[in-house]
């Protein structure tokens, strides 16, 4: 297309620019989030509501943060590590460490994934991962042939789902309000709720969400006609709504768990879960309760080898096909299935490994959008940069007070 050309398309309307938020923010409706939800509020009742807030509440800063980045710089975030990383060593090491965390990432989706599937049809856990797997690459074809926005709407059509199979349950049985409002209070009662806490973080602000959302807007409005302020004015609503339902889904499994499921055995795993609610709330819960959970797998694995693709891609400069790629991450979930590694626990842990590859992503998103250079025009108001250092200091200090309790 010519240069006349471009400029005589008119730009296109807000909606019509909406849809990348949405793909990354599956991340925060993956079978971790629900695995650390579940688990918070079986266990701790409404303590947690306030991390749950917060965490969704930072994801916001951060998610747009991303996109911006992509938007101004036509560029994702592993692309600019990679031109910024002058060493090569250095620069292995760190997709190693990036690469450990998008495999955590796949261990959470496709375990849960195998579960939603043997709770639903009796699949094995080990045939059902490799189905999610299978699956999964169907759907990164949409995106890989440059279907984008075929791929979104497959997401988004995911997303309604999941928030109608996680939210059933708050409807069947509402949760003590008062009580819930109690969760509001920053608080934590011994080192298993911290535990819990930092996994519900590494489960709602993920950083292969915060690499793929780069790259996401960097695939979508590449060669866009529409300015850059009404790409960035899009993407803010784009992320408001894509953050506020995954917030929702996230209170709402947390709610349903501290008002039915607290004190009842079995509620520590998912499969524990799912028998409680069927036997509490029905069988219609209890279904779609599972079906929210297989969605929840299929789409945010295909985000998590997506992000894992472009990391590779922007740190090492190598492209490698992605079913090469989907067939070696899937290794080490498939690998926990078939040795019998309890499914929830291994999702619960992987939330924490993901907390902890978070800094190598926030800090160097937060330097870049801050950066004339590298922004522009578009470089974040000093506010913006002052927030998210805060943000970015506080969830690396829980971290460090973490590590010290756990040692």
């Amino acid at each position: 297309m010519t240069l006349q050309a471009a400029r005589a398309r008119p730009a296109p309307r807000v909606a019509a620019l909406l849809g990348p938020a949405i793909v990354a923010g599956v991340a925060y409706l993956d079978p971790g989030n629900v695995a650390s939800n579940m688990t918070a509020g079986a266990l701790f009742g409404y303590l947690l509501v306030w991390v749950v807030l917060a965490g969704n509440a930072t994801a916001w800063l951060i998610q747009y943060l991303s996109a911006k980045l992509g938007i101004a710089t036509g560029a994702s975030l592993p692309e600019l590590l990679g031109r910024r990383i002058g060493r090569r060593g250095a620069r292995i090491a760190f997709w190693l460490q990036a690469e450990v965390v998008a495999m955590a990432t796949d261990i959470a989706e496709v375990i849960g994934g195998a579960i939603a599937l043997n709770l639903l049809f009796g699949v094995p856990l080990l045939v059902g991962g490799m189905v999610t797997g299978v699956i999964s690459l169907a759907l990164l074809l949409l995106q890989t042939r440059g279907r984008a926005q075929s791929f979104e709407r497959v997401v988004t059509g995911m997303v309604i789902v999941i928030a109608v199979g996680f939210c059933a349950g708050l409807v069947v049985a509402g949760p003590d309000w008062g009580q819930a409002a109690g969760g509001l209070v920053p608080r934590f009662e011994g080192s298993r709720s911290l535990l819990l806490a930092v996994s519900i973080l590494g489960a709602t602000i993920m950083p292969h969400a915060i690499y793929a959302h780069s790259a996401l807007a960097r695939d979508r409005f590449d060669g866009s006609p529409a300015p850059k302020r009404l790409l960035l004015r899009a993407t803010r609503i784009d992320v408001t709504v894509a953050l506020a339902v995954a917030g929702t889904v996230n209170v709402a499994i947390l709610l349903v768990a501290a008002g039915t499921l607290r004190g009842v055995a079995g509620t520590g795993t998912l499969e524990g879960a799912y028998a409680a609610l069927l036997s509490h709330l029905g069988i219609v819960v209890a279904t779609l309760f599972a079906v929210g959970l297989l969605a929840s797998g299929l789409a945010s694995t295909s985000v998590g080898a997506y992000a894992g693709s472009e990391i590779m891609h922007g740190l090492l400069h190598v492209r490698v096909p992605i079913l090469y790629r989907r067939l070696v991450t899937l290794v080490p979930a498939l690998v926990l299935l078939g040795v019998g590694v309890d499914p929830t626990a291994a999702l619960v842990i992987s939330q924490v490994v993901l907390s902890f590859g978070i800094p190598f992503a926030l800090v160097p998103l937060v330097l870049f959008t801050a950066s004339r250079r590298v922004m522009g025009e578009l470089r974040n108001r000093w506010w913006t940069s002052v927030v998210a250092g805060v943000a970015a200091a506080a969830l690396i200090a829980l971290n460090v007070i973490l590590l010290v309790l756990v040692a």
